[in-house]
Parts: structure tokens; sequence; C-alpha cells
């Protein structure tokens, strides 16, 4: 992570002609593009968004600037790797840049912020998990801005999206993740339920049935869910983080309607796009809330992507996957209690006068729904609870960076830990980010192992152990403990829990 001083940063930009507009705002987020708005008046072409949106347009020209700038400098020092941080006493810039020549700033005022703010790893985790999904339904901002040079479809596209993945992480106009609560979490991994070998057979076999009814194909990937714990998936780690992110919000019994009592289809409102072809366009929103509901088959439906023109049915969502060359996906989703089923359908396998979805509605309705019944319920049945992850003396976050997957605490017992034990964690994992961040620069083979052992001022001990890909984080709040105790402790841990992978033999 390369950190600027916000005084050399300011003499810089004072001699690029740069001039700072303050705006006062808790959280501000925009997206822009350095090559665009090149000549003198048209600055504001740069900007494809910006938050809130009744920032004065001298605000927004102010901070894309700074951004700009801050770019430029950094990469005297850092050609590559510019600066992803500007730390100040009033506020903190957070930057990440997606695609080339792309870039989105978060910032946040520390005056509003009651609370700590927390590790900007996390927040640049945010900010990466927005892009992601973002291209999940709408393809690379890039190829948005190839096929419409005016810019006009990516900034609908990033209006549509933005203000509701933002909804979801803001409360009032605070950042609900601010908190040191989310210590051990990570973002941007999947949590999975674990399986018996039986159980994990009769998914293999069904997810064979599934995939086989189109041939060639065509079902290319499947995404099975139990609550909101992932079961399986055949996606690449990548896109199934993603997906299952969207399936957490948006899809689980939890978070959509039960019935379809209250929700009738309503032909699509209309948005004109004003680019090269002057077509008129409809941008849908995936993340608008209460957009989904479960049919009386099982299946879900959604007018989030618009409705046909006879108002009769709702569009079929779409997808875009990073593994396959930004291929174009139908998204059918089936649920059954507790059990959800996420199908993608390649466009590109299917014939004009097929509808994909009708087809694969009555194949799972007729040969799948009994056998669905039954992998339910044997879960339902072998599942532990929302406390099955939890190990009695430990608080813990275990990660694997290469396949994206996590295993932690529950939230109910990571709240039981002193805010001291947790502040002292956030701190430790921020010192982490940043030696993890060096050593990708200078030699990603480098940071491989590492162990460590933080006494806290509550005589907790933080203990960090990194084994390749994999990293634990473990609280034990445990004042009579030595540190050979706690290694002890940890060993075993490591042994009962996770395969012994960070054993120190």
């Amino acid at each position: 992570m390369f950190k600027v001083l916000p005084a050399a940063l300011m003499v810089f930009l004072k001699t690029k002609g740069f001039e700072m507009s303050e705006w006062d705002a808790s959280l501000q987020l925009c997206v822009f593009d350095t090559s665009r708005g090149q000549c003198d008046g048209h600055e504001l072409d740069k900007i494809l968004f910006f938050y809130p949106t009744d920032c004065p347009l001298a605000a927004q020209l102010s901070l894309i600037g700074l951004g700009e700038g801050l770019i430029t400098f950094t990469k005297i020092f850092s050609p590559d790797a510019p600066c992803d941080v500007i730390d100040s006493e009033r506020r903190l810039h957070v930057l990440f840049q997606p695609e080339q020549g792309l870039w989105m700033i978060m910032v946040l005022d520390k005056r509003k912020e009651n609370s700590e703010i927390g590790r900007t790893h996390a927040l640049q985790a945010v900010l990466r998990e927005a892009h992601g999904l973002f291209t999940l339904f709408y393809g690379s901002l890039k190829a948005l801005l190839s096929n419409n040079p005016s810019g006009d479809i990516a900034r609908s596209c990033l209006h549509a999206f933005l203000p509701d993945y933002l909804a979801d992480l803001l409360t009032g106009k605070k950042l609900l993740m601010m908190s040191s609560h989310f210590a051990l979490q990570e973002r941007g991994s999947v949590q999975m339920t674990a399986l018996d070998r039986g159980t994990a057979l009769e998914v293999q076999s069904l997810i064979d049935l599934l995939q086989s009814w189109f041939g060639s194909g065509r079902i290319c990937h499947t995404l099975l869910l139990f609550q909101d714990l992932l079961v399986s998936s055949t996606l690449s780690p990548e896109d199934a983080a993603y997906l299952f992110t969207y399936a957490r919000m948006r899809l689980t019994p939890a978070a959509i309607s039960a019935t379809s009592s209250g929700h009738s289809l309503k032909k699509s409102p209309l948005r004109e796009d004003s680019g090269d072809q002057g077509l008129e366009v409809f941008t849908p929103r995936p993340l608008q809330r209460d957009k989904w509901w479960r049919d009386h088959d099982g299946f879900l439906i959604t007018d989030a992507w618009g409705v046909e023109a006879q108002g009769m049915s709702a569009i079929i969502p779409t997808v875009w996957l990073h593994q396959s060359s930004e291929e174009c996906m139908q998204l059918v989703a089936y649920q059954h209690k507790q059990l959800t089923v996420i199908m993608l359908i390649s466009v590109v396998h299917l014939a004009a006068d097929i509808d994909g979805s009708h087809v694969l509605r009555n194949q799972v309705v007729d040969k799948a729904s009994n056998r669905l019944s039954v992998l339910e319920e044997r879960i339902s049945r072998d599942w532990g609870g929302i406390n099955a992850n939890h190990v009695p003396g430990y608080r813990y976050l275990w990660v694997d960076h290469d396949s994206r997957v996590s295993k932690a605490s529950p939230g109910s017992k990571i709240t039981t830990l002193t805010k001291d034990s947790l502040l002292s964690l956030d701190k430790v994992r921020a010192e982490i980010d940043a030696a993890k961040a060096r050593s990708d620069r200078k030699d990603p083979a480098q940071f491989r192992e590492l162990e460590t052992c933080v006494r806290t001022r509550s005589n907790a001990w933080v203990v960090v152990r990194i084994r390749g890909s994999h990293e634990l984080y473990i609280v034990l709040e445990r004042a009579s403990e030595t540190l050979l105790l706690t290694a002890e402790a940890t060993e075993k841990f490591s042994r009962r829990h996770c395969d012994g992978i960070f054993d120190s033999d």
C-alpha cells in the first residue's frame, strides 16, 4: 500500500494548477476515466459517476483533479503501483483502479465518523466488490465505453447500480462496515457448509443431471446454496464469489418475498440513450430491493431487468462471467425451502426460437424437484445451525485466497469480544495488509509464511499465521495464558479445524 503525505502532495498539486474545494459530506464516491476530457472545457466528461449526486460540479472536479494529481505524483516514485491511500487528519481517500485508465475514489470524513475508521484494505475490498458485481451484470466499463463512446450507457449503468449498492452499506450516512467487528470477516470470499461424503455425492449427481439436459455445454454452470452458505459451484473462484455475494444479497429465502402476492409485472419505463445511435434502452437495476419473488413452481422471478413489451412475462436476467471471456449467460434460479439453485444458460448456444429458461423450468419441475426436496431435507438434518462453525474459546477467521473461501466464528460470538481485542486485531491486520502490499511490489513469492502473536492491553492474544494463500487470525481472551500456551492452543486449532495447514512443524 503506497501512502503519501498530504503536505507533499499539496505542493505538487499547486505547481500543476490544481485547486481544492471543500464539500461537506461524510462519504463521497466517484468513478472517472483518465483518458477522457483532455481538452479544456471538457473536464466533466471524465466523470462517469459521483455520489452524492447533489455535490457541486466544482467539488466533483476538485476531487477528480486530486485523484489525477495523486496518480501522477506517485508514479514518479512507483511507476507500477501508484498511491492508493491519502490519510490526512480530516479525510481518508481510498483509490482503486479496476480497469486500465479507470479509477474509483472513496472519501470518508473522519470528523463525522463516531467509530474509528478501519483498515483501508477493507475499504478497497468494498470498491473491488462493487466493480466485480457491476461487471457481473453489465460487462466491463471499457467494453461499455468502447461500444458507446459518448459514455451515456456507462453512466446510466453506474447510476442504476452504485446507489443501490451503497444503500446496502450505509446506515443513514455512515458506512455499516466501518465497525471493528468486521475484522474477523473477509469481503469477497464465500462461506461453505460442511457436507458428509454421502451428501456430497448426491449433490454432484444432481449437478451432473442439471448440466446434462441441454447438452453441448449449454447449461454452463450451477451454484447451489443452503440458506446463505455455498454448497457447490462449477464456476471459477472469482465468478463464484461475486455470484454468491449477489445471491446472499437478493436471492436467499431471507432476502426475497416468500410468495408472489403483492407482486405484479409492470411494463418497464424506457430510458433514452442519447448516444451515437439514439436508441431507447432499459437499464436494469439488479440490486434494487424487493424485486425478486418466488413463483408458484418454486422459480425466482424478477422484473429488475424489465418486462417484455406485452407485459406478460419478465425479461430473463443475464450475467457476464470473467472465466468465459465475458460471455453472456441467462440466470435462472429455483428455490425449495432453504435450498437455492442458480443455473447459468449460455445464450450463444441457444437457438433463436428456443426459450432456454422455459425448457429448464419444465425439466426441473418434472425431473429434479423431488431430488432437490430430498437433498434439502438431508442438508437441513445434518446442518449444525447458525453456530455450526463456533469453536469454544476461539474467535477466528480462516481465509484461502486461492479458492476465495473463508470460515469464521459466528457473528453472535464475535460480538462477545472486548472492544480492545477487536481494535488490536484490526491494527494487526492493517499491518499485515501493508506488509503484503510491499512484498507484492518487490517479490510476490516472499510473503509466504508468517507467525505473529500480539498481547493486547486487556491481556488477550491476537494470533496470525500465514501459509501460502492460507491466512488464520485468532483472538484468545484468556488472560492467564502465556505465549507458550497460546502457541499450543493455536497448534491444537490448526490440527482439529484446519487440516494442520498452520502447524509450526
